[in-house]
C-alpha cells in the first residue's frame, strides 16, 4: 500500500468550527494552500491564515444566496484526480489537485429539532459537502476526507497511509448516510 502526501491544496469549509483553525494554521506552515467558504474563510482569515476563497479560486461568484458554490468543475476535478493519470486534464482545466477535503455538514438535524420552519430547514440540506465528502471517500487513494472535529487528529500531516485514508472514507460514507437518512425520515414525516 503506498502513502498519501498532503502537500498541495486542502479545501476547508465546516459549520462546526471546532479545532479547525488550530488545523488550518499547521497545514499553512507546510505551505499547503488552503481554499475556504463562507464563515470558514472567513474564520480561518481573522486568524492570519493565507486562505483562498473558493470562488476566487474557481472565478465563479457563490449564487442562489451562497447555495451553489463549490460544485465546480475545479473543486471535483481536484478532489477526483488520480496523480499522474489526471494531472495533464487537471493542468489543461487551471485546476489544482485537492489533497485533502475538511467539511462538516450543515446542521440539519438541528435545525429540525429547533422547530424551525420548512423553509429553513430546506436551506440546511447540504448538497455541496456531502458531494465534496464522497468524492474524497470515493477517491481515499488519492484524497484524504474529513467530515468530523474528533477525526482531525486522524490526519497526519507528514504522510497518510492508504489505509488510515480508508478508514476515513468510510466514516465519511457512514455520516453521510446518516444525513440522508435524517433528511428522509423529515420528508416523509411532514
Amino acid at each position: 500500500m503506498k502513502n498519501l502526501e498532503l502537500k498541495s491544496t486542502a479545501l476547508i469549509s465546516v459549520s462546526d468550527k471546532t479545532g479547525i483553525v488550530e488545523l488550518a494554521y499547521e497545514l499553512h506552515k507546510m505551505g499547503i494552500r488552503i481554499l475556504s467558504t463562507g464563515g470558514t474563510f472567513t474564520a480561518l482569515a481573522s486568524a492570519g491564515i493565507d486562505v483562498t476563497e473558493v470562488s476566487d479560486y474557481t472565478k465563479q461568484p457563490e449564487i442562489m444566496s451562497g447555495r451553489v458554490k463549490t460544485l465546480h468543475p475545479k473543486i471535483h476535478a481536484g478532489i477526483l484526480a488520480r496523480g499522474e493519470k489526471d494531472s495533464a486534464e487537471l493542468k489543461d482545466l487551471g485546476a489544482k489537485k485537492i489533497d485533502l477535503v475538511v467539511v462538516n455538514l450543515y446542521p440539519f438535524k438541528e435545525e429540525v429539532q429547533k422547530g424551525s420552519s420548512n423553509d429553513e430547514i430546506i436551506e440546511k440540506i447540504d448538497i455541496g459537502g456531502p458531494a465534496m465528502l464522497r468524492a474524497a471517500a470515493k477517491n481515499y487513494k488519492y484524497t484524504v476526507a474529513v467530515g468530523d472535529p474528533t477525526d482531525y487528529s486522524e490526519i497526519s500531516l507528514d504522510e497518510m497511509s492508504e489505509s488510515q485514508s480508508r478508514k476515513l472514507a468510510s466514516n465519511i460514507f457512514n455520516k453521510t448516510n446518516l444525513f440522508d437518512s435524517d433528511v428522509a425520515s423529515w420528508l416523509k414525516d411532514t
